[in-house]
């Protein structure tokens, strides 16, 4: 009897392992069975699909055991942090991103899809090209343009980029980063439309005020460097001097907490998500760091970190109203989300104090000829020498309501060398 009892136990313990073994594989293959079945050939898994820019350009597709890019090599090279590759080099790229819904694996046939799947997007790659070309294959940047409108991504170039079908290429250092995306920079005085909109609505007579400023100014014994002296001037003024002594001055008026909090509700200090696809969150001093650290916090210095997409969505409320489509890479029948960002009175006064800054100190139509662009500079410095260039703003035109950002890294002058980069996207942009 005693050893019947231990054999029926035996037979029990087994089939219990047995059953815990089973839900435990199918837990697993529900959260890991598209990875299972595509493990083995990442460039093809026998499914077909196609990445397609919104002049129906085909940038990338794979069928049939095979896979390709675009047919002309400098196409593929500045589309290359959009598309991405078939190995995951570029975590941000769409095939990266996209592979597996792709293939449309099935959990009860263990088997991806027989019809091709078609990915059409927002992007217009031949702007792409030109952005690319501007910005030149041996600099480090990021270069980004969207409707404001409809949130429509029509530009993302980061440079320096990599042909993904040419097996041979040496990759540029970092080549294979999403600066749009992936990295946050020093944004010197691009920061201060933050600032500048944090004051229109915490400080009742800020367009009454006047700021002096003779090259410095001394805060709680530490000085403050301006790149001019511009003497007496307004709010607006200030801004389009893009002067350290005043913005330091606004920052200490409006306090930490204020500014800390603006920095906090337009999302700088956000991981954000353009089509599932994750951005670098920025920073800024949370804890206190005394008066002299917070005016050089509010002029972009500091340990201010901007993420180039984050400075999108900015500028793109800002020209739609206050109200901010967020971007977006896909084009499909979705309505884009839509959300109030600022109160209109704000992005209004933004917009007319960003005009004021091409009209009176950026060139206007000389160097921006037939644009009604609206805009703020920013050299960043990193105290080596060097700086970041930064152009940031949007075009007051109904029929080509643009919002952009221009970085080049360590490129110097924001308007000089931004700037001329941003008016050959724009000018491309409008005949497109």
């Amino acid at each position: 009897m005693k050893k019947i009892t231990n054999r029926a136990f035996s037979v029990l313990l087994i089939a219990a392992l047995v059953i815990v073994g089973m839900t435990v594989y199918v837990l697993r293959y529900v959260d890991h069975g598209r990875d299972w079945a595509l493990y083995f050939s990442r460039a093809n898994s026998g499914s077909a699909g196609e990445l397609i820019d919104r002049n129906g350009i085909s940038l990338a597709a794979f069928s049939g055991g095979e896979s390709r890019f675009a047919g002309d090599a400098l196409t593929r090279t500045a589309n290359y942090h959009v598309t991405g590759d078939y190995w995951g080099r570029s975590s941000t790229g769409l095939l990266s991103s996209y592979w597996s819904e792709m293939q449309g694996f099935d959990l009860l046939t263990g088997t991806t899809q027989a019809e091709s799947s078609i990915l059409r997007l927002s992007i217009d790659s031949k702007l792409n090209t030109e952005a690319y070309e501007a910005l030149g294959a041996d600099r480090k940047g990021a270069v980004l343009l969207c409707d404001y409108t409809t949130g429509e991504l029509l530009c993302m170039v980061s440079g320096p980029s990599v042909d993904p079908a040419d097996a041979d290429a040496v990759p540029g250092e970092g080549a294979y980063i999403n600066r749009c995306l992936s990295s946050v920079f020093v944004p010197g005085s691009v920061f201060k439309l933050i600032t500048a909109a944090a004051a229109i609505e915490q400080i009742p007579d800020i367009e009454s005020r006047s700021f002096y400023c003779e090259g410095k100014t001394s805060i709680a014994g530490v000085d403050i460097i301006c790149s001019g002296e511009h003497y007496t001037q307004t709010f607006e003024q200030a801004l389009s001097n893009s002067c350290n002594v005043a913005f330091a001055q606004i920052a200490v008026l409006l306090g930490q907490d204020t500014m800390v909090r603006y920095v906090t509700e337009y999302g700088f200090l956000d991981k954000h998500d353009l089509d599932g696809i994750p951005t670098a969150a920025g920073s800024y001093p949370t804890e206190f760091v005394g008066d002299p650290e917070l005016g050089w916090s509010g002029i972009g210095q500091s340990t201010d970190m901007l993420n180039p997409y984050a400075l999108l969505r900015f500028v793109s409320a800002v020209g739609n109203g206050g109200v901010l489509c967020e971007p977006r890479l896909l084009l499909d029948d979705e309505e884009p989300e839509v959300s109030r960002y600022m109160p209109a009175e704000t992005a209004e006064r933004l917009k007319q104090m960003m005009n004021y800054n091409v009209v009176s100190h950026y060139g206007g139509e000389e160097r921006f000829p037939g644009l009604r662009l609206c805009a703020k500079t920013g050299t960043a410095e990193l105290g080596d020498g060097t700086s970041h260039a930064w152009f940031a703003g949007f075009l007051d035109d109904e029929k080509h309501p643009y919002a952009f950002v221009v970085l080049v890294e360590r490129g110097g002058g924001g308007l000089t060398v931004a700037g001329e980069l941003a008016n050959t996207l724009l000018q491309a942009a409008v005949r497109r």
